[in-house]
């Protein structure tokens, strides 16, 4: 994992800066490095921590704890998988393992072009159609075989 640069440390400070005065600024703040970086480095957690007067370790449980946040960039594309129960009930994972598989990775990595990754999420709502997955942040339902295999040919061509 690449280190931040110098330039990259001060657009970490205004950050923290910027969102400091929230009322609870931890997560604020950690969207928003994320939104800057593709992920929040590990480099950040100390610095957030110093700032907020809180512990490491309770900076790295936020991280940990909400499946929002990567401790790597993703891929060029990230699909998002619903694991929740009315997605299990519709062989959501029967479909999830088949793409891991036809991909070689498991959840939460990226293929070894760097072009998608996937992972795992709990409930997005869309019971209705389940199973169901968010796509570059798009929703789709009723996922199957077919539909997987044309996302990871539009990732492909991309």
């Amino acid at each position: 994992m690449p280190q931040l640069s110098q330039a990259d440390l001060k657009r970490v400070s205004e950050i923290i800066a910027a969102h400091s005065s929230l009322d609870g600024p931890a997560v604020p703040i950690l969207h928003a490095l994320q939104e800057e970086f593709g992920y929040v480095p590990e480099e950040t957690l100390s610095l957030l921590a110093s700032a907020l007067n809180l512990s490491r370790a309770e900076i790295h449980g936020t991280v940990t704890f909400y499946h929002d946040f990567r401790s790597k960039p993703a891929g060029k594309h990230v699909l998002k998988l619903c694991r929740a129960e009315a997605c299990q009930a519709m062989n959501g994972p029967q479909i999830a393992e088949a793409l891991l598989t036809q991909l070689g990775i498991t959840w939460g990595e990226t293929t070894p072009d760097g072009a998608l990754t996937v992972e795992g999420v709990f409930c997005l709502g869309l019971c209705a159609c389940a199973p169901s997955g968010l796509y570059d942040g798009e929703p789709i339902g009723r996922l199957n075989a077919e539909l997987l295999e044309a996302v990871v040919q539009e990732v492909r061509g991309a």
